[in-house]
C-alpha cells in the first residue's frame, strides 16, 4: 500500500510519471512514488510563484539533518534518506540536484548550451542516476540514464517557457535565441518575429531528439517489467515534443500534455512490445547520421 502522501503529490505533480509508473512491480512502484515526492516538493519551493526560498532552505536543511541520522519528522524527507540508504544512492547526486534546485532562487539566464548542460545534470541527469539505481540496473546503463533524464527535463523547459517567462527565466541557451534575432522567449517578441522564434523552437527540439536516441540505446539494460512504465514515459515526451515541433506557439495557448487515454493506450502497446523500434522523426530522416556524432557524457 503506497502512502496517500506519497500518492497525492505524484497525483498532483506528473501525470506522465504518474500513470507509467503504475506499471512497476509493487515493491518498485513504492519506491519510485517515495522518490518522486522528494524531488517534486523540493521543485515546488522553488517553482512556485512568489518561489518560497525560506521553505526551500528549511527543506534542505532538514535533508542534511536526517541524512547524519537525525530524522527530520517529515515524512517525505525521511522516506528518501531511508531509500536512499537502501538503493545506494550517492550523496553527491542528491547534493547535485539540491544544488540546481537552489540556482532555481536566483539564476534567471542561461548563456550556452554547456551552461543548460551543466544545470541538467543537477536538475535531471541524477534523477535518473537514481532511477537507475532503484530499478537495479547495472553500470553501464548509466549515461543512458543521464541522457534520458537530459532529454525529458529539455523537453519540459520547451513546454514550460510561457511558466518560466512569468518566474523570469529561460532555460534555453540566450546565444543560440540571439542568433535566430530573439531577446526574449515573451509572447508579444514570438509573435512579430513568427520564423524566428519557429526556427530556434525547432533547432531545439531536434537537440532533443538527438539526446533521447542515444538514451535509447540503454534500454538493453532494462528488464521487460520495468522498460514498459520507463518508455511508456519516454514516448509521452516525445509525443510532446511532436505536438510542439508542428506548432511551436502552441506553448502559449496551453501546457501540451498528453491525455490520460493516451498514457494508457501507449502502456498497451509497450506491453505487447517494448523493445519495438521506433520509426524517426519526420524530419531527422534527412540527418539520421547525426545521432551517433555526440561528444561522451562528461564523468561525474
Amino acid at each position: 500500500m503506497i502512502n496517500k502522501t506519497f500518492y497525492s503529490i505524484f497525483q498532483q505533480g506528473s501525470r506522465t510519471y504518474f500513470y507509467s509508473s503504475l506499471f512497476f512491480p509493487t515493491h518498485v512502484k513504492q519506491d519510485v512514488f517515495q522518490f518522486y515526492g522528494f524531488v517534486r516538493k523540493a521543485d515546488n519551493f522553488v517553482d512556485s510563484i512568489p518561489q518560497d526560498t525560506p521553505g526551500f532552505q528549511k527543506f534542505k536543511t532538514n535533508y542534511y539533518q536526517a541524512r547524519e541520522g537525525d530524522p527530520s519528522g517529515d515524512i517525505v524527507i525521511d522516506s528518501f534518506v531511508n531509500l536512499s540508504k537502501k538503493k545506494g544512492f550517492e550523496d553527491a547526486w542528491v547534493d547535485a540536484f539540491l544544488s540546481a534546485m537552489e540556482h532555481d532562487l536566483t539564476k534567471k539566464t542561461y548563456q550556452t548550451t554547456q551552461e543548460t548542460i551543466d544545470y541538467m545534470y543537477g536538475s535531471a541527469e541524477v534523477i535518473g542516476l537514481m532511477m537507475a539505481k532503484i530499478m537495479s540496473l547495472p553500470k553501464e546503463s548509466y549515461v543512458f540514464s543521464r541522457y534520458l533524464g537530459r532529454a525529458m527535463q529539455y523537453i519540459n523547459f520547451i513546454r514550460d517557457i510561457a511558466e518560466d517567462n512569468k518566474l523570469g527565466r529561460i532555460y534555453l541557451p540566450s546565444e543560440e535565441m540571439k542568433h535566430h534575432g530573439l531577446y526574449t522567449l515573451q509572447y508579444d517578441e514570438a509573435r512579430l518575429k513568427p520564423e524566428a522564434f519557429t526556427s530556434f523552437i525547432r533547432q531545439q527540439i531536434e537537440r532533443y531528439y538527438r539526446w533521447q536516441e542515444i538514451a535509447e540505446k540503454g534500454y538493453k539494460f532494462i528488464p521487460k517489467r520495468y522498460l514498459i512504465s520507463v518508455k511508456t514515459a519516454a514516448d509521452m515526451y516525445q509525443w510532446t515534443a511532436e505536438q510542439i515541433y508542428k506548432n511551436p506557439f502552441i506553448i502559449y495557448e496551453w501546457k501540451v500534455k498528453p491525455l490520460v487515454s493516451t498514457i494508457l493506450s501507449t502502456m498497451l502497446k509497450n506491453m505487447i512490445d517494448p523493445k519495438k523500434e521506433k520509426n524517426y522523426p519526420w524530419f531527422l530522416l534527412q540527418e539520421k547520421s547525426l545521432i551517433t556524432q555526440h561528444r561522451p557524457i562528461n564523468n561525474r
